[in-house]
């Protein structure tokens, strides 16, 4: 089997890593981008080294647009082709709107828009060369398909609102040249911030399971014409 390659953002831990071992063992070489989890990095390496799967670890603070473009110079030394890109990144800031600071707000926008928008900019060559075509899958939220008051984590909504946008926009565009783009839109999960609301119509929060079964449709052969499709993972919950 020709070596396919994934290049999966905040890869080391919680989502981001149960898609790192999703993907390495359907036999992807995972490009395993993380920031300050080194030792869990290196510890998902090992794990999945004995098993013979192939995970290279690359850390860069995704918040600074040199951290970005230098990340690409990498992947792009390692292979002239990108299969998959998975937009994870993701940083729910658990303040109220009248407390945050604009360092905060700054960050939020940032990490949880720009970075998927730059990341997705600077991968097309490698997506363009890939055979069929790449795949590029974000990561959303919940409420991000709808505008709506938010006091509590503001700028996180607001960037997931345009990562939405971003999606459908990227989707348009990057069509002809056979690359979709879509959004997979978790509801709570087993490792969300905060308690579980009280009336989850599941009865139980989602598991990264929900969320990988919902990938591999998106990354499937039979996906091919999905794109600029926001895929709600969340049990009914928050439906509006």
């Amino acid at each position: 089997m020709k070596r396919r390659y994934a290049l999966v953002t905040a890869g080391a831990q919680g989502l981001g890593l149960a898609i790192t071992r999703h993907l390495a063992a359907q036999q992807y070489t995972v490009l395993m981008h993380y920031y300050r989890s080194a030792a869990a990095a290196q510890a998902v390496q090992a794990e999945l080294s004995a098993a013979g799967c192939e995970v290279i670890g690359l850390q860069a603070d995704l918040a600074h647009r040199a951290a970005r473009e230098q990340l690409m110079h990498q992947v792009a030394a390692l292979t002239p082709a990108l299969h998959v890109l998975v937009n994870n990144l993701g940083w729910y800031l658990l303040e109220r709107l009248p407390t945050i600071t604009i360092e905060q707000w700054e960050q939020a926008l940032t990490l949880n828009c720009t970075a998927t928008f730059h990341l997705t900019q600077l991968a097309l060559p490698l997506l363009e060369a890939a055979t069929p075509p790449g795949r590029i899958v974000n990561l959303g939220d919940s409420a991000c398909d709808r505008i709506e008051a938010h006091l509590m984590a503001t700028p996180y909504h607001i960037a997931k609102l345009g990562v939405h946008v971003l999606t459908r926009s990227y989707a348009q565009y990057l069509m002809p040249k056979g690359i979709t783009v879509n959004m997979i839109s978790p509801g709570f999960l087993e490792n969300s911030v905060g308690s579980p609301p009280q009336r989850l119509p599941a009865g139980q929060p989602g598991r990264f399971r929900d969320i990988l079964g919902a990938l591999d449709y998106l990354l499937s052969d039979v996906a091919s014409q999905v794109s600029g499709t926001n895929l709600l993972v969340t049990g009914a919950w928050n439906l509006g």
